[in-house]
């Protein structure tokens, strides 16, 4: 069973995501040109760096534009799970991008350090460019941060931590203008290096949060999950009345969606239906721990610590889909002998119809060690739909069978006689009141032994069937 979105909310999701991501690649083309033309002008390696990194905050945005296009495309036949680990990867290659312009201006600040230092052209001109990049980075990380929080998109986390990392890294090149400003005006010789090491701070920053981004990334990449989820999500799928035990359980996360396998034991008793409901509980239990999580719940039969004898035969009957009915077990010196009556298709043949129930009793002593005997009652099963052959009602059929009745002061009364023939044989059917309180071993008895006394009445009879009812639901009396 799986939950999924809703196409329509889906297109909606889609569309914000992708206006979001649209606006950020303006705002990063905006900032790039601004702070390279001023870069240039200047001179400044910090301020050239802060444009690097501008541009490849433009790189990314346009690698984020086109993964939240793609990621919100439907699953299809060679992608079953869905697009949305194209969020993921976008994100991992920008966070290459970030970590080469690390290395670059780390090396252009050595350089200028070092060996070949530069002269700033020094004017107000950078400043305003610095604080207007400074609160259009503020803005836009906001945003992108909120709509990332609330649609778990890793492509547009990515780019808000990414933004967010332009803040300090301005900031940093806002302070070193201003510190070679300060060198240059009190001729500071030492403060001209403000410059590059203000760029060496900022790769410092941009590497600091490449790693934060790299981590998580790749971690999604790998299929990677917290813990402490799985662990919650066992825990609240365990706690459901008639799970035995989840004895597997794996989530992965393909973009901004959760999926989720488990493999829980059940007992081996369960009807198809009853499976199916606890497979249901199952479910939402996963989804209220991740909720919309797309799950797929795998069920195994076991066997329960409570089972009883009775109910380890009937085991291996439903295991080998045979009608199993009539089960006795008696202890003899300490030993279990089970008679059981098992039904076959009416057309097998007898030696095939043998050694099938051989086999089952062979599986009955392996599963039951306690058994010494099983003796199989084999009867036929009908395969073929019968055509009765409507009669009129045979009085003397009907009286033997109601003075075989009075013979049991159990039965209150009978009503509803039918009597049919399906070719030469006749058939009885009949509904038999009986005391509310009377337990259903005693009516089994009493039903049983009434079927047999009115067949010595009339031999003639090939099958009986009577129902039993309660005498507060008979309205014939």
């Amino acid at each position: 069973m799986s939950t999924t979105v809703k196409p329509g909310e889906s297109q909606r999701i889609t569309a914000e995501k992708t206006s979001a991501a649209l606006l950020s690649v303006f705002a990063a083309c905006a900032m790039t040109f601004l702070k390279a033309a001023t870069g240039i002008l200047t001179g400044s390696l910090g301020m050239l760096s802060d444009a690097a990194h501008s541009g490849i905050d433009l790189l990314g945005s346009g690698l984020t534009f086109f993964s939240v296009r793609v990621s919100g495309k439907p699953a299809d036949e060679d992608h079953t799970y869905g697009h949305g680990k194209i969020e993921n990867l976008s994100a991992f290659v920008e966070t290459g991008l970030m970590v080469i312009s690390c290395v670059w201006i780390t090396y252009e600040a050595v350089n200028r350090i070092f060996f070949h230092p530069t002269a700033i052209k020094l004017s107000l001109w950078p400043f305003a460019v610095l604080l207007t990049s400074i609160a259009v980075d503020y803005w836009r990380s906001n945003q992108l941060l909120k709509v990332a929080r609330r649609h778990g998109s890793a492509a547009l986390e990515a780019d808000a931590l990414h933004f967010a990392s332009d803040i300090w890294a301005t900031l940093a090149v806002f302070l070193g203008l201003a510190a070679t400003w300060v060198g240059e005006w009190f001729h500071l010789r030492w403060l001209h290096y403000a410059d590059p090491v203000a760029a060496i701070a900022v790769s410092i920053l941009i590497l600091r949060y490449s790693w934060e981004l790299a981590r998580k990334t790749i971690a999604v990449l790998l299929d990677s999950a917290p813990a402490e989820t799985r662990r919650r999500m066992i825990d609240e799928v365990a706690r459901i009345d008639g799970v035995l035990s989840v004895d597997q359980a794996r989530v992965r996360r393909s973009g901004t969606s959760f999926f989720a396998d488990l493999t829980l034991s059940l007992s081996r008793h369960l009807t198809f239906q009853h499976a199916e409901d606890l497979v249901r509980d199952a479910t939402a239990a996963v989804q209220r721990v991740i909720p919309g999580a797309d799950v797929v719940i795998r069920t195994v039969p076991k066997e329960n610590a409570a089972e009883t004898v009775f109910d380890k035969v009937r085991a291996v009957a439903s295991r080998n889909n045979v009608v199993l009915h009539d089960v006795s077990v008696q202890s003899v010196g300490g030993q279990l002998n089970v008679e059981q009556h098992i039904e076959v298709d009416e057309t097998m043949h007898l030696r095939k119809a043998h050694d099938f129930v051989r086999r089952i009793e062979d599986e009955i002593r392996q599963e039951v060690p306690q058994i010494a005997s099983v003796l199989t009652h084999i009867e036929s099963e009908p395969s073929t739909i019968e055509l009765p052959i409507s009669i009129e009602r045979d009085r003397q059929i009907e009286s033997h069978l109601r003075n075989a009745a009075r013979r049991f002061p159990e039965v209150l009364d009978i009503h509803d006689v039918s009597i049919g023939r399906v070719g030469d044989r006749i058939q009885v059917s009949c509904h038999c009141t009986l005391p509310d309180a009377l337990e259903m071993q005693h009516v089994h008895d009493v039903i049983t032994a009434l079927e047999d006394q009115f067949k010595l009445e009339s031999p003639e009879v090939y099958r009986v069937l009577i129902h039993p009812e309660p005498v507060s639901d008979n309205h014939h009396r």
